[in-house]
């Protein structure tokens, strides 16, 4: 099967690293344009209940500057390939990552998702959750996870 337009959601973390590389081996074989994605989620801190007398809208802020960063890094990974390259920074404050990727997939057509994954399993998943897996199971097109292999 051939993919001409990849999503991939980035994080800045090693395994979202690997993810991206993979997606950029992909679509340089295949004459592919990535799109990616980082999601503020501001639902996971709001669940962790982090009272630190930071505002929240301050909190936010600097997620989404943070955000902004990871996106321009992985931008220039893209594009030191020779790779087309568009980037979306999303923000959640009533959800799980998951729905907006997916969602983002949609909007913009995606044709494959290239998700770096920890691959956790047992008691670790169910406390930290899995955005991949929600991802590969929610998605309309298929779901490639790359184990960090830690």
């Amino acid at each position: 099967m051939t993919y001409k337009r990849i999503l991939v959601p980035v994080d800045g973390s090693q395994t979202s690293t690997l993810g991206l590389r993979e997606a950029i081996r992909l679509a340089k074989g295949q004459g592919a344009s990535l799109h990616l994605v980082h999601v503020v989620d501001g639902h996971y801190m709001l669940l962790s209940g982090i009272e630190s007398g930071v505002h929240t809208d301050e909190l936010l802020q600097a997620l989404g500057q943070s955000g902004r960063r990871i996106l321009r890094k992985a931008e220039g990974l893209v594009k030191k390939q020779g790779l087309k390259c568009s980037v979306a920074l999303l923000e959640t404050l009533t959800g799980p990552a998951a729905d907006l990727i997916v969602r983002e997939a949609r909007k913009r057509r995606a044709e494959l998702i290239v998700i770096g994954t920890h691959g956790r399993r047992g008691v670790k998943r169910l406390l930290m959750g899995s955005d991949a897996e929600q991802i590969v199971r929610t998605s309309p097109v298929p779901v490639m996870l790359v184990r960090s292999g830690k």
